[in-house]
């Protein structure tokens, strides 16, 4: 049987404000968006996350099950389901307003996943934050552990606590994504690749950061390595960074990298996952939403 990857994180719904005017409810929540990306690209996903039986509750398992996530765990354990504002600038940039309680059910640790990923709120707001490290801690021997830091200030703050709770998970973490925007939010000063260096010193062998439309920048032990961003008509960028997280694990798992520590990798081979991830965010930022590509969707996009 083939081994699953299990995200932990929240799920939510995004009520977006375009720039027309128009305002539209949308299923999303970062770790919601890696596993709904995952699945999409025929990866088997179990989440373990918290909404309930309301309206925008009803909406997320509604969007869960049709895109063939499985629940890791019983998401009832809140007292009504989380929720974001979403404001989307003339440029399609968005910014948010959070309503949000955070915690998960008990996720059992059998079958062991491949890989577990976590991120942004989920694993440094409490009191649900020390059980997701909890649940990269106890899958770590057997599973590759992936922390997207997707920092939202707004809601968590950017104080000593928060950079505390964030490097705790780092040190689980075998890669850690995050933008340039969260570096600065959270390590002011440091720049690229003392930061990435900062990081890869907690525990991380992998620190990939994001550049925007720059491109992305990869730091092991080899060194540092780029590649360029895709030029793209952008909808919105809601949802990129978590599409850009999903493909990155997509492609380790193509590789075969998954199931322990990742280990060495080839500069092809970082090239081509740091490719396949730009070109898997370039379909989800040209269209509204948190709306990931399919394998197929993903395969013409990098014909």
């Amino acid at each position: 049987m083939e081994r699953d990857l299990l995200v932990v994180g929240e799920a939510l719904v995004d009520v977006v404000h375009t720039p027309d005017g128009a305002v539209v409810a949308r299923p999303g929540g970062s770790a919601a968006n890696v596993a709904v990306a995952l699945s999409r690209l025929g990866r088997p996903v179990r989440f373990a996350t918290a909404f309930t039986g309301d309206e925008h509750g009803t909406m997320l398992a509604e969007h869960l099950d049709r895109n063939g996530v499985l629940l890791a765990s019983d998401p009832a354990v809140i007292d009504h389901s989380s929720s974001a504002v979403a404001t989307i600038a003339e440029d399609g940039s968005a910014s948010y307003v959070f309503d949000l309680e955070w915690r998960i059910g008990e996720v059992p640790s059998d079958p062991p996943p491949l890989a577990v990923h976590v991120c942004s709120i989920g694993a440094v707001l409490a009191p649900g934050a020390e059980q997701v490290r909890a649940v990269a801690a106890v899958a770590r021997p057997d599973a590759t552990i992936t922390y997207d830091v997707n920092a939202r200030p707004s809601i968590t703050g950017t104080g000593p606590e928060v950079v505390a709770a964030t490097e705790a998970v780092v040190a689980l973490a075998d890669l850690v994504k995050l933008s340039d925007e969260d570096l600065d939010h959270l390590w002011p000063g440091l720049g690229l690749d003392a930061g990435a260096a900062h990081l890869r010193a907690l525990g991380a062998s992998v620190v990939v950061v994001t550049r925007g439309a720059d491109g992305a920048s990869w730091f092991d032990a080899a060194g540092r390595t780029d590649v360029p961003g895709r030029r793209v008509t952008v909808a919105d960028t809601i949802g990129a960074g978590d599409t850009f997280s999903a493909a990155l694990v997509d492609g380790l798992a193509g590789l075969g990298r998954l199931g322990g520590r990742i280990g060495d990798l080839g500069r092809g081979e970082v090239e081509g996952l740091l490719a396949h991830a730009a070109a898997a965010a370039a379909v989800t930022v040209s269209r509204p939403g948190a709306d990931p590509p399919t394998r197929a969707e993903l395969d013409a996009a990098e014909a």
